[in-house]
């Protein structure tokens, strides 16, 4: 589940593909990404040919250090579930009476 951030010399931001493997989806038709840099607005994950999904974001460094996100994936009868990746720079408690977790990932260099 490579997440993969590039910044930006020109400007204050930084660019995040955030991808995840057919094998990681679970089988899902579709996926959402929800994230702080956005105030949680669902931003849909493009699907490949392959099962991959993909979606690159530019996220404002100025006067951010990092930003919690999760995917919300869709399986084919409609069933929700969350995915979380392997890869985020730390697992945070989303404040949830379920102990569910967020992704968080630093801004900073």
């Amino acid at each position: 589940m490579p997440i993969k951030k590039q910044y930006l010399k020109s400007k204050p931001l930084l660019k995040v593909t955030f991808e995840i493997e057919k094998e990681e989806a679970l089988g899902a038709k579709s996926i959402i990404l929800l994230s702080e840099h956005n105030n949680w607005s669902a931003i849909e994950l493009k699907k490949f040919k392959n099962g991959k999904f993909k979606v690159t974001e530019n996220i404002p460094t100025a006067g951010n250090n990092s930003f919690q996100f999760i995917y919300i994936a869709t399986a084919d009868e409609g069933h929700e579930f969350s995915i979380l990746p392997s890869d985020a720079d730390a697992l945070v408690d989303n404040g949830m009476n379920n102990g569910g977790k967020n992704a968080l990932l630093q801004i900073t260099q």
